[in-house]
């Protein structure tokens, strides 16, 4: 015991680290979560330099609620991309965001409700029979986006932007790289997968055009036209209860993967942020955080899951390593031809990856049921998981309310109204409740 007690005075004490040492690690945690940070935005259509500075801002605000105790960093959630863009068909860019102010508010209220009344609730509204099968449809939901964009599609697959033969190559190439980075690859290097397989899609798209194996895809004249300095494509946000009622429920998958990445980071620092600062203080740091990045024009925030790993192989607990990334990453929002950069990325590269990505947050789902030790022989589970998945894959519409918003209620209200022991929510979640 008083070796634990020794390490974690160790870990508090970080008066006498160089400030260079903390801004070299601060850059190089930017650097692990950079790829999916900008990658969201270029999905949905925002704007990557903006999501640089409501990630940076974002983070800033989580530490000042939470005391600076937590080293975490938050960025840009993948949890929102398919309700974004199944939501551009039936609002504009402003009631989006509205919509996504509106879901930082449920991750407020998330947390008032986890500080009267503790972690318990949360358990019995939301065990893993619901939230497993929802996490799965924002997966798989997002599937034929990745294809259609591997195949040189915009996302919807209306227009063709590169010719099917040099797209499918290079979408295959960027994600081959990607699985062997993230499989094989020793150090750091495994915690940026998505980062070298954009530069290496990048570079053999460009050497392509050059050596005329195929046609001219990456244009660089953007970033020539681009000025060094400039401001990000803020925009303000406007309500709608239409926009409002569709992304709210959206928010319940990402409140609950919140939870499971403050207590990986607890592991990994050996102290209990459940307790201190408080899960009530994290969910109020990250829904602040969510809803001034809509305010600002920029996709809702969340804690990446890339830098707790990043945390764990460096062994840099400072939490102010954070802080340093933050400013980074705001520095960068206001350089225009780095923002510009980012535009020209080619749509099969990011096709390619996503192809990875989007299965792999299906498994996240897939895994919460296992590891939960769910029984689907039970006829109430079945049914949950059954109806929830058929709804999102199969584009469900009752009454005006579809996608991962109709997901997330029909499971939550079959989880109340079916009959069944607390068990039904999985073994080891009963156990642990």
């Amino acid at each position: 015991m008083q070796d634990a007690d020794h390490t974690t005075s160790l870990r508090e004490d970080y008066a006498g680290e160089p400030v260079w040492r903390q801004a070299l690690a601060g850059s190089q945690m930017l650097l692990v979560a950079f790829g999916a940070l900008v990658l969201m935005p270029l999905l949905t259509g925002l704007d990557p330099s903006v999501a640089l500075f409501t990630a940076g801002l974002g983070t800033l605000i989580f530490h000042i609620v939470t005391g600076g105790k937590v080293p975490v960093f938050l960025a840009s959630s993948f949890a929102f991309i398919a309700p974004i863009m199944a939501a551009k068909n039936q609002f504009s860019i402003p009631e989006i965001l509205g919509g996504l102010v509106a879901a930082g508010l449920l991750y407020i209220l998330l947390s008032g409700a986890v500080r009267l009344r503790g972690t318990g609730f949360i358990n019995r509204l939301l065990p893993p029979v619901v939230i497993g099968p929802v996490i799965m449809v924002i997966g798989l939901g997002l599937a034929p986006v990745a294809v259609n964009m591997a195949t040189g599609h915009t996302g919807d697959g209306s227009v063709e932007l590169v010719p099917y033969k040099p797209a499918i190559v290079i979408a295959m190439i960027s994600l081959l790289v990607t699985i062997v980075v993230s499989v094989w690859a020793k150090g750091i290097f495994r915690l940026i997968p998505i980062m070298v397989g954009i530069i290496v899609g990048y570079l053999l798209t460009w050497l392509s055009g050059v050596f005329n194996v195929t046609p001219v895809i990456v244009d660089f004249s953007p970033i020539a036209e681009a000025a060094w300095f400039s401001m990000p494509a803020f925009q303000t946000p406007s309500f709608s209860w239409g926009a409002i009622l569709f992304m709210i429920p959206v928010a319940i998958a990402p409140a609950i993967e919140h939870i499971g990445d403050v207590l990986a980071i607890s592991n990994v620092t050996g102290k209990n942020f459940l307790k201190k600062p408080g899960l009530h203080r994290t969910l109020l740091g990250d829904g602040l955080a969510t809803s001034s990045a809509a305010f600002l024009g920029g996709p809702p925030n969340t804690t990446y899951s890339e830098v707790t790993g990043a945390v764990m192989l460096t062994k840099n607990f400072n939490p102010r390593v954070m802080l340093w990334a933050a400013g980074v990453a705001i520095v960068l929002a206001f350089v225009g031809k780095f923002g510009a950069a980012l535009q020209t990325i080619p749509v099969p590269v990011m096709g390619g990856i996503l192809c990875l990505l989007f299965g792999s947050i299906a498994v996240v789902g897939l895994n919460s049921l296992i590891r939960n030790q769910v029984d689907l022989s039970q006829a109430r589970n079945l049914v949950i998981v059954g109806v929830t998945l058929v709804f999102g894959i199969g584009g469900m519409a009752i009454f005006g309310v579809e996608g991962i918003a109709l997901c997330g209620i029909v499971a939550i209200l079959l989880n109340l109204v079916l009959p069944g022991s607390d068990t039904a929510w999985g073994e080891r979640a009963h156990h642990e409740h």
